[in-house]
């Protein structure tokens, strides 16, 4: 299997697109984002997640995005795709194309829309990890996909399969983080629990996880990322103060779909990264101004 070290701050990196009537993706731009991240000192980046729109990307468009990525990364930080689908073999197909590509690491969604038993869950992501070879990090997101992996899932399948490297979630849940955790420290592998919700990544790593993947990294990478820095370097008190400024972002999320919010964010710092693709666009007057105001609050961080 590749080795490679799951940890730290991943952004979700945002899919730029252009102002065309089919929103088509602007790959120059995606270049900028990409060195712009990485300039912030994150530990990888992830093509493709939730606030990379990779839920209405197409085949066509998700193997571009992610070619552009690697190609610009240049081995520099990790690269972690987002290849879960709702079938298993669609699965299989594109995470056996970003391993092809380059991929580092495969961010693995639960499938969506039917519900699924824990052992039709355990049993997906069995088969698809039989056509890699390199980490697999489980996805853990139920209030978008409707299923739920239980923390008695993710040990099982990380204690029986070898590329099952990681688990993120998402629920935000801080007891169901706190248990992937705890069921996953005594196995003979080094197992990777990342926050899927950027409020929980100190309380991440104080328990014991390694880092999160963090929509508002797109934001302020070097601050996001300072969280783990700080962490690591064992000054918890500036790690608190990093993660209570990004959290100044909090209650603007009540205005919209927080994809939506990261992405007009960016925009309104001056990186032309366009709309969130139609229909999931729509911020109201009284959310912009919200916005622009926790900006202003918060323009001095990187």
């Amino acid at each position: 299997m590749k080795n490679c070290e799951i940890k730290g701050i991943i952004p979700p990196i945002l899919t730029p697109m252009n102002s065309d009537e089919n929103q088509t993706v602007n790959h120059a731009e995606l270049r900028n984002q990409v060195e712009r991240l990485l300039a912030g000192g994150v530990h990888g980046l992830f093509p493709f997640g939730t606030n990379g729109e990779g839920y209405i990307l197409s085949l066509k468009e998700k193997e571009e995005v992610l070619e552009t990525v690697i190609d610009q990364v240049k081995g520099r930080v990790p690269v972690y795709a987002g290849t879960g689908c709702i079938s298993t073999a669609d699965t299989i197909y594109m995470s056996k194309r970003a391993e092809e590509m380059g991929a580092d690491v495969l961010s693995i969604i639960t499938p969506s829309f039917a519900l699924a038993s824990q052992k039709e869950l355990y049993d997906h992501y069995v088969e698809v990890a039989k056509h890699v070879n390199i980490p697999i990090v489980l996805y853990n997101i139920p209030m978008r996909t409707g299923n739920k992996l239980l923390p008695e899932t993710v040990a099982k399948l990380a204690k029986d399969v070898d590329v099952i490297m990681g688990a993120k979630d998402s629920s935000g849940d801080r007891d169901n983080l706190k248990a992937y955790i705890e069921l996953t420290k005594d196995l003979d592998k080094d197992f990777s629990v990342l926050a899927g919700n950027d409020g929980n990544i100190l309380f991440c790593l104080q328990n014991g996880g390694k880092g999160g993947i963090a929509g508002r990294a797109n934001l302020w990478p070097a601050t996001v990322a300072s969280i783990y820095d700080y962490f690591v370097a064992g000054d918890v008190e500036k790690a608190e103060a990093a993660q209570a400024e990004i959290a100044k972002i909090q209650p603007v999320f009540k205005f919209g779909n927080p994809n939506t919010i990261i992405k007009k964010a960016v925009n309104l710092m001056g990186h032309p990264v366009g709309d969130c693709r139609r229909p999931f666009n729509y911020l109201c007057d009284e959310g912009v101004e919200a916005l622009k105001a926790v900006l202003k609050d918060t323009e001095s961080l990187k």
